[in-house]
């Protein structure tokens, strides 16, 4: 990412936003005529709100006192923060304006505009957390799981810079209520502050006692929980052609391998074919490997949270400990590597694919690995 970059954050020496360099991105210029609610945006658009938003930031002093990187994020999540309201926003039949789901929609495509550009994983991740929760402090407190909601965002971003996102955007609008809001953001200050979750991720006992936390919605964090797993599942995860086949090679090359690629070789399934019948073979593999207490890798995209939660709840049933391994390469080299596959995945399948694409996250299993170039 060049230094020059208007995707960089503003530096010390001048604190002011590149709006013009930024029209270079079709996301950004997507903003201008998407309107907003005038209840709670009665400032006008897409555009005018994240200009707003952004000019406060960069006028914040705790902002600017973030060191270099935390202030790249921070700005990034900003500009971001409402980039899937374009895409979501529905006039409702009384009238009023709404976006629903653009917070989750924008951590897919935040996600998606990012890897492409080569932003950092790192930098990336933590964007994408940000845009994803970036109106949880403003309702925190009023919540009956916000010590789950606020340990979840701790495993993924620091609650601090969320605070601090959700400040600037309260800030940059015009609407009744932003003496409440703020108010609730201290009060999400103090809360995750209470929690030890503020600037670091919440702390448990053991990696099984957060696993169990998770899992459950009566346990309490603090409490460690009897390890009495008896296996192993090891689960891959990663866009095709991201390097999960040279992993669990070099890595596990010893272990059974239940592959959904290897199935539908064996039992004569297309990839564009239904995948039912290759998923319930899987899932006989798995099974006999759990019985026999046998540690295994299931190999396969599981791209997203929804497609890994049945088998690692599978293997959370015959107490197996899990394991995620992420595998990620940046985006010219994966669509290179996957050229040169044998069953290579068209490049249009590839890219719908990370239009839903997900990180693993330590809220699913005992322990994820990033491999990520």
């Amino acid at each position: 990412m060049s230094r020059q970059s208007p995707l960089r954050a503003p530096t010390p020496d001048l604190y002011s936003v590149p709006w013009d360099e930024l029209q270079v991105f079709d996301w950004v210029r997507a903003y201008k005529g998407c309107v907003q609610d005038a209840v709670h945006h009665a400032e006008g658009d897409v555009w005018i709100h994240t200009r707003m938003v952004l000019d406060e930031l960069v006028a914040m002093p705790a902002w600017r006192a973030l060191a270099e990187g935390e202030r790249w994020v921070v700005y990034l999540a900003c500009l971001l923060h409402d980039v899937a309201k374009p895409r979501t926003t529905r006039t409702e039949d009384d009238g009023r304006v709404t976006a629903k789901g653009h917070s989750r929609a924008g951590e897919l495509m935040a996600r998606e505009i990012l890897w492409e550009l080569g932003v950092p994983f790192s930098v990336r991740e933590q964007v994408c957390a940000l845009v994803r929760h970036h109106q949880v402090p403003f309702f925190l407190v009023e919540r009956d799981d916000a010590q789950r909601l606020a340990a979840e965002i701790s495993l993924a971003v620091r609650c601090d810079l969320l605070a601090l996102v959700a400040e600037a955007d309260i800030r940059g609008r015009v609407c009744a209520d932003v003496a409440r809001v703020l108010l609730n953001i201290e009060l999400f200050r103090e809360f995750c502050t209470e929690e030890g979750c503020l600037t670091s991720p919440r702390g448990f006992p053991s990696p099984h006692a957060r696993f169990a936390y998770f899992q459950s919605k009566s346990r309490h964090p603090d409490v460690e929980v009897w390890d009495d797993t008896v296996t192993e599942l090891v689960i891959m995860s990663g866009l095709p052609g991201a390097g999960k086949d040279t992993y669990v090679r070099a890595h596990f090359g010893n272990w059974p391998v239940v592959s959904l690629d290897g199935l539908r070789e064996e039992l004569e399934v297309d990839p564009t074919d239904n995948q039912g019948k290759v998923l319930q073979a899987a899932r006989e593999r798995a099974k006999e490997l759990l019985r026999r207490r046998q540690p295994f890798v299931w190999n396969a995209t599981n791209l997203t949270k929804q497609r890994r939660a049945p088998i690692l709840s599978l293997a959370a049933d015959y107490g197996a400990r899990t394991r995620i391994v992420y595998v990620e390469s940046p985006a010219s080299e994966l669509f290179a590597q996957n050229r040169q596959r044998v069953a290579a995945v068209p490049e249009r399948v590839i890219r719908r694919m990370t239009s839903r694409w997900e990180v693993p996250s330590l809220t699913e299993a005992h322990e994820v690995v990033l491999a990520v170039r």
